[in-house]
C-alpha cells in the first residue's frame, strides 16, 4: 500500500487528547486542505465555526450528550451546511434565486461532509487524531443559537482535533463483498453474518473494555431511540424547506 492508502485504512476515532494545542497555522492549513475537496458546481456550501470559548465548548459537550472530549480536545470545529452565502451571492449578481429546495439541502450537506473528511485526513497526516461529533444534532437549535447561525445555515456535525493520548484499535469494516455490488444490487446477508461474528470478537478483545455485541445489535438504537425526530422541523425553520 502507498502511504496515503495506509493512512486512510488506519483511521480510528480519538477521544483522549494531550494538552498540546493545535496551532492556528496548522488549523488554517487543514481548512485549506478541506477546501480542496470536490464541491457540487463549485458552490462550496459550508462554513466552519472554530469554537474557542471554553464555556461554549462545555455547553456544546453537554448539548451533544455529555461528550466531555469536546471541551478537552486541542481544537473543536463545527461544520455547517451553508446555503446563505451562495444564494446571496447569486442574488447580488442579479440572479433570480429560489430558496428552500431539497436539492439545496442535499448539496450543502454533501459539500460539508466532503470538506470535513478532507480536513480529517489532513489532520491525521499531521499526527493529529479526530472524532466526529454527530451529537450536536441532539440539540441543533441550541447549538445554532450559541454559535449565532443565521437562516439557511445548519450545524451538520462537530469535530474534535488534537494530539492523541491513547491508541485505540482500528475497528473492522464490513467486507468489501458486502458493499461492492456488480451491475445490480445483491443480497449481502451472508457477509453481514460473518461481519457480526468478527465484530463480536473485536468488541471482546479491544483495548479499554469488552462489549458482548454484534454490529447488527449495535445498530438498534439508531433506528429505535436515536431518531432525532426534531430535525425535519428544525431544518424547515432554518430555511431548508425541502420543497
Amino acid at each position: 500500500m502507498n502511504p496515503t492508502i495506509e493512512l486512510l485504512k488506519s483511521h480510528r476515532s480519538i477521544r483522549k487528547f494531550t494538552d498540546q494545542p493545535v496551532s492556528r497555522e496548522l488549523l488554517v492549513t487543514l481548512i485549506e486542505a478541506g477546501q480542496a475537496a470536490a464541491s457540487s458546481s463549485h458552490v462550496q456550501a459550508y462554513s466552519i465555526i472554530h469554537v474557542k470559548s471554553p464555556d461554549n465548548r462545555k455547553k456544546i459537550a453537554e448539548l451533544a450528550g455529555g461528550q466531555g472530549y469536546v471541551a478537552t480536545c486541542g481544537a473543536f470545529l463545527v461544520f455547517c451546511a451553508d446555503m446563505k452565502r451562495p444564494t446571496e451571492a447569486a442574488e447580488n449578481s442579479g440572479g433570480r434565486v429560489v430558496r428552500g429546495m431539497t436539492e439545496q439541502l442535499l448539496v450543502a450537506s454533501v459539500d460539508t461532509a466532503l470538506m470535513a473528511q478532507n480536513v480529517a485526513i489532513a489532520a491525521e497526516s499531521e499526527g493529529l487524531g479526530i472524532c466526529y461529533i454527530g451529537g450536536i444534532r441532539n440539540n441543533p437549535q441550541a447549538v445554532s443559537d450559541l454559535l449565532g447561525l443565521p437562516s439557511h445555515v445548519y450545524p451538520v456535525f462537530g469535530m474534535c482535533l488534537g494530539y492523541p493520548a491513547h491508541e485505540p484499535d482500528v475497528k473492522p469494516r464490513l467486507p468489501v463483498e458486502a458493499i461492492l455490488k456488480e451491475d445490480t444490487y445483491s443480497d449481502d446477508r451472508e457477509q453481514v453474518e460473518a461481519y457480526d461474528a468478527a465484530m463480536r470478537t473485536y468488541y471482546g478483545q479491544r483495548k479499554g473494555g469488552n462489549k458482548d455485541a454484534t454490529w447488527s445489535q449495535s445498530l438498534t438504537p439508531l433506528f429505535d431511540t436515536k431518531l432525532r425526530a426534531h430535525m425535519r422541523e428544525f431544518l424547515i425553520e432554518r430555511g431548508f424547506e425541502m420543497k
